[in-house]
């Protein structure tokens, strides 16, 4: 049975995710490396876990969020698909169970934005735990004076965290945003279609999603 330690030892997927990252540095994008893709591997395995969800599909939701975005070594554009493909060849030389694969596929092939749906569980934590990592340290230009509206707005987040509440029916992202380096409004400029998917996605767990920004609700 293929499991979320065999995944992150291999020294090739480690290699997909380094170039993948490169290639989005090389075009100006924040750090897509393995501080981001293991966070949202955890955060995706501890929102199906809060939920009651059985552990191999939280092994699952973490395996996906490992892989997610190795089809960054393709192209930036339309990742999530080639990252799919990518993720099924990786997948099946592992000797990964079809129906197991089917579900983590589904899910790298439905995280962005601009064509994910939340379709099954693991694919709603996935887009939740990805949508969620906005932070400081994600920014790789330390010019100041050169940020674009990206950079500004990363670095503006000076605390960010995903709660599911006690009685698991709402989740919330909370933001520390300092206002000298970025506006909630451009927060919302750049990330407003991430917010719209993660309330599908949150409907999808049965949840409820709140973002508050600087202790305000916003959505």
């Amino acid at each position: 049975m293929l499991t979320y330690e065999m995944i992150t030892k291999s020294e090739a997927i480690k290699t997909y995710i380094i170039r993948a990252d490169e290639s989005l540095g090389a075009l100006g994008y924040t750090e897509h490396s393995f501080a981001h893709v293991m966070h949202v591997a955890e955060m995706a395995g501890y929102i199906l876990q809060t939920l009651g969800y059985d552990e191999r599909t939280v092994e699952l939701a973490k395996i996906a969020g490992y892989l997610h975005d190795i089809g960054n070594l393709v192209n930036r554009k339309d990742h999530s698909q080639s990252g799919a493909v990518m993720a099924w060849s990786i997948l099946n030389d592992m000797g990964c169970d079809p129906a197991e694969m089917a579900t983590i596929v589904t899910a790298i092939g439905n995280h962005d934005e601009g064509t994910g749906v939340p379709v099954n569980a693991v694919a709603a934590a996935m887009i939740l735990a990805d949508k969620a990592d906005v932070r400081r340290s994600r920014v790789r230009n330390q010019d100041l004076s050169t940020f674009d509206i990206h950079d500004r707005v990363n670095y503006s987040v000076k605390k960010s965290a995903l709660k599911i509440n006690e009685d698991k029916t709402l989740v919330k992202l909370k933001l520390t945003v300092d206002t000298q380096f970025g506006s909630v409004m451009e927060y919302f400029e750049i990330f407003l279609q991430r917010m719209i998917l993660c309330r599908k996605a949150a409907e999808k767990l049965g949840l409820q999603f709140k973002l508050i920004i600087n202790e305000q609700q916003l959505i």
